[in-house]
């Protein structure tokens, strides 16, 4: 499994956030910061649109680094993501991203290490 999937299967690799980092691009981290604001209710700022990965080494953004609730369980149970989850098919935690994006149930079943 490449390792800019996410521990919930979603691809890292089309996080505006994660682009915007590797790319270095300010717009699209300012675009992004106002995007995320108006979803979550909550302010975010560009400076905060900083992201190398779920799974990899460096900056993650606060809410990949310690408010997913999905990242600190795949943390706390040292699997490498979700699909290698025993819990997977019943686990209440995930369900949201797993209802929403086809893709990253596909990602965890089909490429889980």
């Amino acid at each position: 499994m490449k390792d800019r999937i996410a521990y919930c299967g979603l691809d890292c690799e089309k996080c505006d956030a994660y682009i915007a980092t590797i790319h270095d691009d300010q717009a699209l981290r300012e675009k992004t910061a106002e995007l995320w604001t108006k979803l979550n209710h909550v302010p975010i700022l560009p400076k905060d649109i900083n992201c190398e990965g779920c799974r990899a080494n460096g900056i993650k953004t606060v809410f990949c680094n310690s408010l997913c609730g999905i990242r600190q369980c795949a943390l706390k149970r040292g699997v490498p993501t979700c699909g290698d989850c025993s819990n997977l098919e019943t686990c209440s935690t995930i369900q949201m991203v797993l209802s929403n994006n086809p893709a990253a149930l596909e990602n965890l079943r089909g490429h889980h290490m």
